[in-house]
């Protein structure tokens, strides 16, 4: 067991760079032309963010500057799960984005079963919300990096904890 290698597979997403995004959306919000006098604003709360907007227009351009501050401060898009757009308070809407922590149990599954597919001598284990696969040879763990970067399982991954 001392020769062996490993590394975490995890699902996270920094909430300082949400943060940021956030206060340049509001910031952009009231400087807009197209938003003066209009009740647009987003929060972010311990779940995710909450995007309020007059109609539902104006809430579909408040979720694409959202999405765009979000990409260029390298927050995945994946990490977002976006809720249904409900009425609010005199006639405005209100739409909550749920940000993705950590690896949910049916996907932890999903990544391991594709991870013993591969034919490999790598062990995993689901650790809370995340992956830990080890193997003796780090050409081992470099091929399972490859093939899971290849396939989409709709959440971001990061691969750290390499040693």
């Amino acid at each position: 067991m001392a020769n062996e290698v490993s590394f975490d597979i995890s699902s996270t997403v920094d909430l300082q760079e949400v943060d940021n995004a956030v206060q340049q959306v509001t910031k952009e919000i009231q400087q807009r032309f197209d938003f003066k006098g209009s009740a647009c604003r987003v929060t972010r709360d311990e779940q995710g963010l909450l995007l309020y907007a007059d109609d539902a227009y104006k809430l579909k351009a408040v979720v694409e500057l959202l999405e765009s501050k979000l990409v260029r401060r390298k927050v995945s898009l994946k990490a977002l799960t976006y809720e249904v757009p409900e009425p609010a308070a005199k006639g405005t809407v209100r739409q909550r984005a749920t940000l993705q922590q950590g690896i949910p149990a049916d996907k932890a599954k999903e990544i391991t079963k594709v991870i013993r597919t591969l034919g490999l001598k790598v062990a995993t284990q689901i650790q809370d919300d995340q992956i830990r696969v080890s193997a003796k040879s780090k050409d081992d763990l470099q091929a399972v990096i490859q093939a899971l970067r290849s396939r989409d399982f709709g959440i971001d991954l990061q691969f750290g904890n390499y040693r």
